[in-house]
């Protein structure tokens, strides 16, 4: 892949960014880089060495299971109308949909009745019925079928929705917010459960917070970067990652109303260095990955230039943070005084966690790997699991399992059954397909052309379209449908999943 093409996403990011993150520019642009250091031709021979795995007793039903298959034709992916791609449908507000900073670009509505996915090129927010039965997406006409700032395409308006990049929606389906990371902001959006469309908060409840002075968003902190968002399962608190913060923000959320209001003090954030009046933190640089453990207790952070994983702990009465100094508060690919040592962290950018015993995955840019962890059995903080269950890493790692179409992993998701994880592998243009096991956490690669699927030219992967920059990915939840972002393609892709 040209230089020029891989650095495309980080082109996008505007000029109006505060010094902070105009400082930090460089050394994200050199990070990017370091990913494409071998050449094309290189990677392809390496790739042609390493041989996929053979699975060995499993039954047929075992192999199918967590299989993906896209839809055909226009079904299987649909393409903003100013980009169209051949046997693709098309869609408004889909420029640049998932960008690099942003591995939780898309969502699935409880209900399952919607899809949101969170344009950064369109400075809006995507909107799509789904056909339960068949997992089909239809976007509605006029303002129903987006939002978007000063109602471009014909979407309904919002403020504050610059090159929006996380969209999460509220356990009961009412509330959807969105992060931005051009305009340091969180929104907030009142849904209508019939038709999917959204409605801003007004600005005197909020349906903006920003770090920036825009007219109708109130004033927050530790907002720099607004990278991802995600919800706690009781519903009480919403919680944003700062890339260039290098923080957590936290506020408190009506799940009646979907107002959000941060905190004073250290209750409002957790950052390095304490800034922003905002409690002391480690391991926290450049924040690109959250989620909430099942029972509520922790939030995990996937830290990017930090190459760790930090572990918080949440107050449930309040929702605020604190981390362990004593080494049960991150894991690190390299010494880092108060953390523990972990291996393949480079570059951590998102994190997730699995129905049941709790265990956690995140994917790394730059070690092009996907690592798991369990609580430990004081059930305070995590441990990487030991040897080849500890991390699956594209091509070779001594210690790791091998892993296949694996460059610069971002988003990744586990079926709510358990029996699969997915990841969106940015570079190669690739959804990974892994088997869990839904009673170790373990996971290791489907065989054959059943573990990825990728563009024709891919080799030993199951083709597929529209898939270039593919970053986020959500599984829907009755398991029978698997949606993905792709940057470069300006498209959403729908595949279906044999149960």
């Amino acid at each position: 892949m040209p230089f020029g093409r891989g650095l495309f996403c980080l082109s996008q990011m505007k000029d109006r960014r505060p010094p902070a993150q105009l400082a930090l520019g460089p050394l994200v642009a050199i990070s990017a880089l370091l990913v494409l250091v071998l050449p094309a031709s290189a990677l392809a021979g390496l790739a042609k060495q390493a041989k996929p795995p053979v699975a060995k007793h499993q039954s047929k039903e075992q192999a199918k299971r967590g299989t993906l298959a896209q839809l055909p034709g226009s079904r299987g992916c649909l393409v903003d109308r100013s980009k169209p791609t051949a046997g693709c449908g098309t869609a408004r507000a889909l420029i640049g949909p998932g960008p690099f900073l942003g591995s939780r670009a898309i969502a699935v509505s409880p209900d399952g009745k919607n899809v949101y996915v969170a344009s950064a090129g369109s400075d809006a927010i995507a909107i799509f019925r789904r056909n339960l039965r068949t997992g089909y997406l239809v976007q509605a006409k006029g303002t129903s079928g987006c939002i978007a700032v000063k109602g471009a395409a014909g979407c309904a308006k919002a403020i504050g929705l610059d090159g929006p990049n996380s969209v999460a929606v509220s356990a009961s389906g009412r509330t959807v917010y969105a992060t931005s990371r051009n305009s340091n902001s969180i929104t907030s959006f009142r849904r209508n459960t019939e038709s999917g469309s959204l409605r801003q908060l007004p600005p005197a409840s909020a349906g903006c917070i920003s770090a920036l002075p825009i007219p109708g968003c109130a004033a927050g902190r530790a907002l720099l970067g607004a990278d991802v968002v995600v919800i706690s399962p009781d519903a009480k608190n919403v919680y944003v990652g700062s890339f260039f913060g290098n923080a957590v923000a936290v506020f408190a959320a009506s799940e009646k109303t979907g107002v959000l209001a941060q905190p004073a003090g250290t209750a409002g954030c957790i950052a390095e260095a304490a800034k922003e009046g905002c409690a002391p933190g480690i391991a926290l640089g450049a924040v690109e990955g959250l989620a909430v453990s099942r029972d509520g207790s922790n939030v995990y952070a996937a830290s990017a230039l930090s190459n760790a994983v930090a572990v918080l702990t949440r107050e449930a009465a309040t929702g605020a943070l604190t981390q362990p100094t004593e080494g049960s508060g991150c894991i690190a690919d390299s010494a880092l005084a108060g953390c523990t040592t972990g291996v393949e962290l480079s570059g951590a950018n998102a994190v997730a966690t699995s129905p049941g015993n709790e265990v956690v995955y995140v994917t790394s840019l730059f070690s092009n790997s996907v690592t798991t962890f369990a609580p430990t059995t004081t059930s305070l903080g995590l441990r990487q699991k030991e040897g080849t269950a500890g991390c699956l890493v594209w091509l070779r790692s001594v210690g790791c399992s091998f892993g296949r179409a694996l460059r610069a992993p971002e988003g990744l998701a586990v079926s709510p059954d358990g029996t699969s994880l997915y990841t969106a592998a940015f570079l190669t243009g690739a959804i990974d397909v892994l088997d869990r096991n839904p009673e170790s956490g373990n996971v290791a690669q489907k065989p054959g052309n059943a573990g990825c699927l990728a563009a024709r030219s891919v080799a030993g992967c199951t083709p597929a379209r529209a898939l270039k920059g593919v970053s986020s990915i959500a599984v829907s939840g009755d398991g029978r449908n698997v949606y993905s972002t792709s940057f470069g393609s300006n498209a959403v892709d729908i595949f279906r999943r044999n149960k």
